[in-house]
């Protein structure tokens, strides 16, 4: 069984490797063009998985479009049988309905739930417990084909979205790849996706992914847990704005203030149901710390800022 496989990031590298490790015919890896990137964007940068095929003796292909009768032929010419997609850019039906066993792609949730661009930061955003990995055939409507397997993965309270990531992208890396193997005794059937079941991970930008106060704690502790380490929950404090790496539930109450510190142990955040500590930040334009540090640099100027706004009101 020949195989082409799709794949921008770190996500489907892990994938790939599997899939050659356990003997599959990769006959050919698809990826995006280098982009501009680095300092004034002088730098021309690879995606992961071209980082990862140069170095084997895949051919590789970074085609700019898709459709392209050009592009179109050489993968005709391959003879595939089946395409895989992990972690790659939407994909027109004149490609994936080529190969005779179908396009498969994986997925970090289990569909339809979190069917987006961010299943595995909304899961932990939204609180869930838990969570997994799907693998199912492509259909025109982006993550609504065909279940073909799917494996529950538990959220520790410990997890943020760096971790949670990880342990998707290696256990869905072994998935696929028995998937794969399985796929020699014969096509496999899906399942249709039930549509009452749907929720959705949209695309993370600026608006979302700022911290809201007048939530409650857990609310804002999980937004931060989702969102560490990238793209980070943020905020605009003393005019600047600040990035929150993690925070706790405080089970003490700011008085009076939308927040309170000691200048030297802990800052502590007002919400909508008592108040969140800050542990793990980055102010513009300075380091990622920890609040003790944070505060041993800046907890004279916290302290000014406090005694003017007291004096203000």
């Amino acid at each position: 069984m020949k195989v082409i496989f799709f794949g921008t990031t770190d996500f489907a590298v892990a994938s790939l490797d599997q899939l050659i490790k356990d003997g599959v015919d990769i006959v050919g890896v698809v990826t995006t063009p280098d982009k501009p990137g680095g300092r004034g964007l002088k730098e021309m940068i690879s995606s992961e998985i071209y980082k990862y095929a140069s170095g084997t003796n895949l051919k590789i292909y970074q085609p700019k479009n898709l459709k392209s009768p050009i592009f179109l032929k050489k993968i005709n010419k391959l003879n595939a049988d089946l395409f895989i997609v992990v972690a790659f850019r939407m994909m027109p039906a004149i490609l994936w309905e080529i190969p005779k066993l179908g396009t498969i792609n994986l997925h970090g949730s289990l569909l339809p739930a979190y069917r987006g661009a961010a299943p595995i930061n909304w899961a932990i955003i939204n609180g869930e417990k838990v969570t997994g990995i799907t693998i199912f055939f492509l259909d025109k409507k982006i993550d609504t084909g065909k279940v073909i397997h799917q494996k529950e993965v538990e959220i520790s309270e410990e997890d943020n979205f760096g971790s949670l990531y990880d342990k998707l992208k290696h256990i869905g890396a072994n998935e696929l790849s028995k998937i794969t193997v399985n796929l020699l005794n014969g096509p496999l059937e899906g399942i249709k996706q039930n549509e009452n079941l749907v929720s959705h991970a949209p695309k993370l930008n600026k608006e979302n992914t700022e911290i809201d106060f007048n939530k409650n704690a857990i609310q804002i502790v999980n937004l931060c847990r989702g969102l560490d380490p990238y793209p980070t929950a943020w905020f605009t404090f003393d005019g600047l704005k600040m990035k929150v790496f993690r925070c706790t539930e405080s089970f003490e109450h700011v008085n009076n203030a939308q927040w309170e510190s000691d200048y030297k142990t802990f800052l502590r955040m007002s919400c909508a149901n008592g108040a969140v500590n800050l542990e793990d930040v980055q102010m513009e334009g300075k380091k990622r710390m920890l609040i003790k540090e944070f505060l041993n640099g800046y907890g004279q100027k916290l302290k000014k800022l406090q005694m003017n706004n007291l004096s203000d009101s």
